[in-house]
C-alpha cells in the first residue's frame, strides 16, 4: 500500500478515454451530476477530444485509477469509480480532495478555487466543509430540464 501523502493525481493518458465513462455513467454518479442523462460513447469521444489533456486520473491506495479530477480554469469537478471502490469511498474522496487542493494551489498556481454541488449532495458539501471550502452562493440551474439548487463553493490558498 502506498502511503498516503504520496501523490495520488496523474494525467490521464489518451487510451484511459475507455476506462472513465462507466465511473461517469454510474447512476449514483448521474444523480447528483450537473447533466444526468447517460452519456453515449460518441458524446463521451467528442468531449475526450477536446478535454483529455486536462482531465487528471485519482489513483486509489492501490495504485489503481479510480477517479477523474476536472479543472477548467479555477473551478473544479470530480468523480469516482463507485463500484470500483465500493465501501473504500469515503477514504477515496477524502485523498482525492487533498490531492485536487494541492494540485489547484500548487502545480497549478491557483488563488482561489471554487466548484458547483447539487443542494442534495450533502455528503460532498460537508467534504468541503472539511477541507476549508467556504458557500458564496446559491442559483437555479436547470439540471436535464429540472430545476435545481446550485451551491456554489470556494476557498483561497
Amino acid at each position: 500500500m502506498r502511503p498516503y501523502f504520496d501523490t495520488v493525481l496523474r494525467p490521464a493518458t489518451y487510451a484511459e478515454r475507455d476506462l472513465i465513462l462507466p465511473w461517469r455513467n454510474h447512476p449514483s454518479v448521474r444523480a447528483v451530476s450537473l447533466t444526468t442523462h447517460e452519456i453515449k460513447p460518441e458524446e463521451h469521444a467528442a468531449w475526450w477530444e477536446k478535454r483529455w489533456q486536462t482531465v487528471l486520473i485519482y489513483e486509489d491506495d492501490r495504485g489503481v485509477p479510480a477517479g477523474v479530477v476536472i479543472f477548467n480554469e479555477n473551478t473544479w469537478s470530480f468523480y469516482l469509480d463507485t463500484e470500483g471502490l465500493g465501501d473504500r469511498q469515503l477514504a477515496a474522496w477524502m485523498r482525492l480532495e487533498k490531492e485536487a487542493i494541492d494540485y489547484a494551489f500548487g502545480t497549478l498556481g491557483l488563488e482561489t478555487l471554487g466548484g458547483e454541488t447539487l443542494e442534495e449532495n450533502k455528503q460532498v458539501l460537508a467534504l468541503h466543509r472539511r477541507f476549508g471550502f467556504k458557500e458564496t452562493r446559491r442559483y437555479e440551474r436547470l439540471v436535464d430540464g429540472v430545476p435545481k439548487t446550485v451551491v456554489w463553493t470556494e476557498r483561497g490558498k
